[in-house]
C-alpha cells in the first residue's frame, strides 16, 4: 500500500541520486503554464521505459504538499524559472498506479481506488468528510475546505483499456475518469490532470470521458517530446562521460524520430553506460509478447512489410484507424500502428511510414520470428554469425552457401532476380553485423558506390572492415575487379588496419541457376590510400 494522497519526493529523490541523471525539468514549467487552464488536461501516451513514470515521480516531488522539494530543485532547469517557487508544494495530491490496482481488483476498480484514497484522506481530516460520497464529490469537499487545488496523476490509466474485452467494465472505468476530470465540479478543484500510458485514448462512438484531454504520443509530442527519452545532445554528453561509442549507442538505441527530433530509449542506454556494453536490455519488457501476437495476426502484405523494414527500408501506414486498443485490430495498419506506439517500430510523420528504429528492436524482432509461420526465416537469420565470421575468417566457400540458404528463404517475400533484392538479402543475412558495424550502403567512393562498406565501430574488436560488392549473371571475380579498378575501397581512406574485399554474385538465368559464388580478399588498410 501506498501514499495515494500528497505523496511525499522519495520517488524523485531516488532517480536524482542515480549515477545517471538527465535533467527533465524543462517539463514543469510546460506544465505551470496549465495550472488552472483549459489545457490542464494532459494525457502522454508514450512506450515503456520512455520516462512517463520519472516525470510523474518528479511532479510529485514537485507540487506536492506533502513534502518541501526545494532542495531537489534549487539545481535543476526549473530554478530558473520565473514562476519556480511559487507553484512548489502548493497543491494537493493524488497519484495513482492503475496497473497496481487492475491485478486484484479487476471487478471493483473504481471502488478499491476510491477506499485507498479515502484511506489516506481520513488521515488528513478524520470523520470531518462524508465518507459515503462519491470520490470527486470528497475531493470537492477537501478543495471547499482548504481552498487548495487538485493535481491528480494516473499512471498507467489505459491498463483496462489493454487487457479487458469487458465494454461495461470499460465504459464504467471512463465514467469514472470523467467524473475526476470533466464534473462540473472538477472545473473548480482541478488545476492538472496528468496521465500517461501506452495507448493513445480509447476512440469510443460517443463516449466523451476523456476527450477535453491534449495528447501527446509516439507520433507526436510538441512540444514536450524532448522530456521523454534521451535527446541526441544528452546521449552525446554520457558517452563522452562514461566512455562509451556514440556510434554504437546510436546504432543500438537511436531511431525515434518524434516531431523530427531524434530520441534514444532512455533506459537502454541508461543499462549500457552502467554495464559498459551493448545489449538488448528491452525484449523482457511485458510489452514484447505483442511483437508475437501481431506479426502472427500475418494480415496481407505484413510478412513482406516486416521482412523490408529488417532490411532497413520503410513502409507506408495509415495509423488513424488505429481505434487504441489490441482488441480491435482489424487490418495491417491497426498492427503497424500498435506496434509503433509500443515503440517497436519507429514513425518518420513527412513520410508518413513505420520502420525499425535501431538493432535492439531488431533483436527483439529476430526472437518474436522464431513462432509460427516465421520460422524459415528465424532459421536464416541464426545463421548470421557464423556467415559474418566466416567471411571474417575469408572461407568464400561456406560464405557462399549460407548466402544461397538466405536467399531461398526470402523468396516468398523478395523478389529473385534484380540486384537491389540481393542488397536486400544481404542486409538480412548480416543481420547481426548492426552490432559491431556501421554499414554503409551504397556509399560514395572512388569513381562510384560501393554497394556495402562495413566500418567496425569500437566495440568491434578484431572485425576488419569490409568493402562488399553485389553482382548477378557477373562472376564474383568481376565484383573484386570492380572494387579495385573503381576503387571502393578508398572509402575507408585513412583506415590503417585489416580490410576484406569481399566480391558476391549469383546466376539469375544460366545452368547454375541460383548458384551463388564468392571470393574474398584481403588488403592491408593502408593500401587504400595508394592502391
Amino acid at each position: 500500500m501506498g501514499v495515494y494522497f500528497n505523496p511525499k519526493n522519495g520517488s524523485f529523490t531516488g532517480d536524482k541520486n542515480s549515477r545517471i541523471y538527465v535533467d527533465k525539468t524543462g517539463l514543469l514549467e510546460y506544465l505551470n503554464g496549465l495550472l488552472g487552464t483549459s489545457g490542464r488536461c494532459v494525457a502522454v501516451s508514450h512506450a515503456r521505459r520512455f520516462g512517463k513514470s520519472h516525470a510523474a515521480g518528479m511532479i510529485d516531488a514537485y507540487y506536492s504538499l506533502g513534502c518541501d522539494s526545494s532542495n531537489l530543485f534549487d539545481d535543476t532547469a526549473i530554478a530558473d524559472s520565473a514562476y519556480y517557487r511559487k507553484y512548489m508544494n502548493k497543491y494537493n495530491v493524488i497519484h495513482l498506479d492503475i496497473s497496481s490496482v487492475w491485478d486484484f481488483h479487476k471487478e471493483d476498480l473504481a471502488d478499491t481506488i476510491k477506499k485507498r484514497i479515502c484511506k489516506d484522506f481520513k488521515k488528513e481530516y478524520g470523520d470531518t468528510l462524508d465518507y459515503n460520497e462519491d470520490l470527486y464529490l470528497l475531493i470537492q469537499e477537501i478543495y471547499e475546505i482548504t481552498e487548495i487545488q487538485f493535481v491528480i496523476i494516473i499512471d498507467e490509466w489505459d491498463c483496462v483499456i489493454r487487457n479487458s474485452d469487458d465494454k461495461e467494465l470499460v465504459h464504467e472505468y471512463l465514467q469514472f475518469l470523467h467524473s475526476l476530470f470533466k464534473s462540473e465540479e472538477s472545473k473548480v478543484f482541478l488545476a492538472l490532470a496528468y496521465i500517461t500510458g501506452i495507448l493513445p485514448i480509447k476512440k469510443i462512438k460517443d463516449e466523451s470521458a476523456l476527450n477535453n484531454f491534449r495528447e501527446y504520443t509516439m507520433l507526436k509530442s510538441k512540444p514536450i517530446g524532448k522530456y521523454y527519452g534521451f535527446t541526441e545532445e544528452e546521449v552525446k554528453g554520457l558517452c563522452k562521460e562514461y566512455d562509451m561509442d556514440f556510434d554504437a549507442v546510436k546504432a543500438w538505441y537511436n531511431g525515434y524520430l518524434i516531431d523530427g527530433v531524434h530520441m534514444y530509449n532512455p533506459n537502454s542506454v541508461v543499462q549500457s553506460m552502467m554495464d559498459k556494453d551493448y545489449d538488448s536490455y528491452w525484449r523482457n519488457t511485458s510489452s514484447f509478447a505483442s511483437i508475437n501476437t501481431f506479426i502472427m495476426m500475418n494480415y496481407a502484405g505484413l510478412k513482406d512489410d516486416i521482412m523490408k523494414m529488417l532490411a532497413g527500408g520503410k513502409v507506408m501506414v495509415n495509423p488513424n484507424t488505429f481505434q487504441n486498443d489490441f482488441s480491435t485490430i482489424a487490418s495491417k495498419d491497426d498492427a503497424l500502428t500498435a506496434l509503433i506506439h509500443l515503440g517497436y517500430l519507429g514513425y518518420d510523420a513527412d513520410r508518413k511510414s513505420a520502420y525499425v528504429p535501431n538493432y535492439e528492436v531488431a533483436t527483439a524482432f529476430e526472437l518474436a520470428l522464431q513462432t509460427g509461420g516465421w520460422k524459415e526465416i528465424a532459421k536464416a537469420i541464426s545463421t548470421c554469425d557464423e556467415l559474418l565470421f566466416e567471411t571474417i575468417d575469408g572461407n568464400a566457400e561456406r560464405v557462399a552457401e549460407l548466402i544461397e540458404l538466405a536467399h531461398d528463404a526470402y523468396t516468398s517475400v523478395l523478389k529473385y532476380n534484380d540486384e537491389n533484392s540481393l542488397s536486400c538479402v544481404l542486409t538480412m543475412a548480416y543481420f547481426t553485423a548492426p552490432g559491431y558495424y556501421n554499414i554503409v550502403r551504397e556509399m560514395p567512393a572512388g569513381k562510384g558506390f560501393a554497394d556495402f562498406v562495413f566500418i567496425p565501430r569500437a566495440n568491434a574488436g578484431v572485425r576488419p572492415a569490409m568493402v562488399v560488392e553485389l553482382k548477378y549473371n557477373k562472376s564474383a571475380d568481376t565484383a573484386i575487379k570492380q572494387i579495385k579498378e573503381n576503387r571502393y575501397h578508398g572509402a575507408l581512406s585513412g583506415y590503417s588496419d585489416k580490410i576484406l574485399l569481399v566480391g558476391i554474385s549469383y546466376d539469375a538465368e544460366g545452368k547454375d541457376k541460383k548458384h551463388h559464388t564468392c571470393v574474398i580478399e584481403e588488403i592491408n588498410g593502408s593500401a587504400a590510400d595508394t592502391q
